[in-house]
């Protein structure tokens, strides 16, 4: 079988990676990413529904604010239109080469904008038909597509909360296209990146105009979603700054908060980012449990940030640590339904050689797999489970039951805590992190 569409192979004397085990010395080989074993009751690539992420992979070229671009495409053409076809074949020849069942894109990742919005939605339009072809041709689904609405300066305000409904339209036009092609491509889920909507100093903001205008919009992008035929899940991705000082999505918690405040909890989840956790305070399975137990996670952006960095340094995941501990939420969770992972993820500014795009999804995929695997491990010997239901066991019978069911009031608690006999109860944290030891590395 090839595994390059169009005229050319873009991706030379790389092909087909596979899986070869622990042992193997292939850097183009998978170590513990192994699709068709089954953990869990399924298989490897049922469980975690890798997606790759178009603008870390085709578009990122090295740029930072401090230099120019280090990464140079094969696809890299002088016409704006020639090289987004170009790239597009290149893009489907690196997930069948790859392996992702799923890919995720922005609109202005695939297309050029062109000088008006007639010229962005045909060019849009044009090459989500390749896209369309290209999935026949591999069984590649689209896992979300989303809107880049705050690259151009006309977003410098932000987009739907934007105080100008001028760029409010624009945002309206640009959002429809979007969920045109999400549903020609038959995604199961649409993202809205809200990379602009906050605010930067509060004397110039009014802050409850401006998220009920959020919510304003969303309400009729679902109501337009449904309409042409959307089944998916409408998804937020909370994130506390970068480029607004304070987002209006800041975490899991404030998303999930805004989603019921607005009426939107039918129809809208949460798409949760490792990187944007650690950025707003928390560990990535916080905002995972915190979507959980709300039935709001809806997918995960899969990466990981650095702890002397204060902003998205977008990485891919490598502590196995923060994958098992994300894993044991998800498993516990029953999977993510409609959701994947997602590597919004990109090689570092130095990772030059096209063969590292390669080895750095491999790493990606191989660190899910092993917090996969050490997840389940946990999860089937059931000591950690096991001590978390005893701690909490004074709840389980008695008055401790009566109080969780709702069942007393303070006068009847208050005369209870009179004579209640209190003790010290270790938290056994150090044990329990010990354990955690064992499964991985004993």
């Amino acid at each position: 079988m090839d595994y390059f569409f169009g005229e050319k192979e873009y991706f030379k004397n790389i092909k087909k990676i596979k899986y070869e085990g622990p042992k193997s010395d292939n850097p183009l080989a998978f170590k513990f990413y192994d699709k068709d074993k089954i953990v869990a009751g399924k298989t490897m690539e049922e469980q975690l529904k890798f997606a790759c992420a178009y603008w870390h992979s085709f578009c990122a070229n090295g740029t930072d604010p401090f230099g120019g671009a280090t990464i140079t495409f094969p696809f890299a053409d002088k016409d704006p239109m020639t090289e987004a076809e170009k790239k597009a074949d290149a893009a489907f020849e690196f997930f069948t080469k790859i392996g992702t069942p799923y890919y995720c894109f922005h609109d202005a990742d695939v297309a050029p904008s062109g000088n008006n919005m007639d010229e962005y939605a045909k060019n849009y339009i044009k090459i989500t038909d390749m896209f369309l072809e290209r999935q026949k041709e591999t069984g590649i689904k689209l896992l979300w597509n989303t809107s880049n609405m705050f690259s151009e300066d006309t977003y410098m305000n932000g987009a739907a909360s934007n105080p100008d409904f001028n760029v409010v339209q624009k945002c309206g036009f640009k959002v429809k296209t979007c969920l045109d092609a999400n549903v020609k491509l038959g995604a199961s889920n649409y993202v809205f990146w809200g990379g602009r909507e906050g605010y930067m100093n509060l004397i110039n903001t009014d802050m409850q105009r401006e998220k009920d205008h959020i919510g304003q919009f969303f309400r009729m992008a679902r109501d337009y979603g449904r309409s042409i035929g959307f089944k998916g899940n409408f998804l937020i991705e909370p994130k506390p700054m970068e480029p607004s000082k304070h987002q209006y999505d800041y975490d899991a918690e404030t998303a999930i908060a805004f989603i019921k405040e607005q009426g939107l909890e039918n129809d809208f989840k949460c798409n949760i980012e490792a990187n944007h956790a650690t950025l707003a305070g928390h560990t990535f399975d916080h905002d995972l449990q915190v979507c959980a137990d709300k039935g709001m996670l809806g997918s995960v952006d899969a990466n990981q940030g650095d702890n002397q960095n204060g902003w998205d340094t977008d990485e891919f995941p490598y502590d196995v640590y923060e994958t098992t501990r994300a894993m044991l939420v998800i498993l516990r969770n029953g999977g993510l339904g409609l959701g994947g992972l997602n590597f919004d993820a990109k090689r570092r500014r130095n990772s030059t050689d096209m063969q590292d795009l390669f080895i750095s999804h491999i790493l990606g995929m191989d660190t899910f797999a092993l917090g996969l695997i050490m997840a389940d491990k946990i999860l089937k010997d059931g000591k950690l489970d096991a001590f978390v239901a005893n701690r909490y066991s004074s709840f389980d019978s008695g008055n401790g039951k009566k109080f969780e069911q709702g069942k007393m009031d303070l006068v009847e608690l208050a005369k209870l805590g009179q004579t209640a006999q209190t003790k010290l109860i270790s938290g056994k944290q150090e044990y329990l992190e010990s354990l955690v030891n064992q499964y991985l590395f004993g």
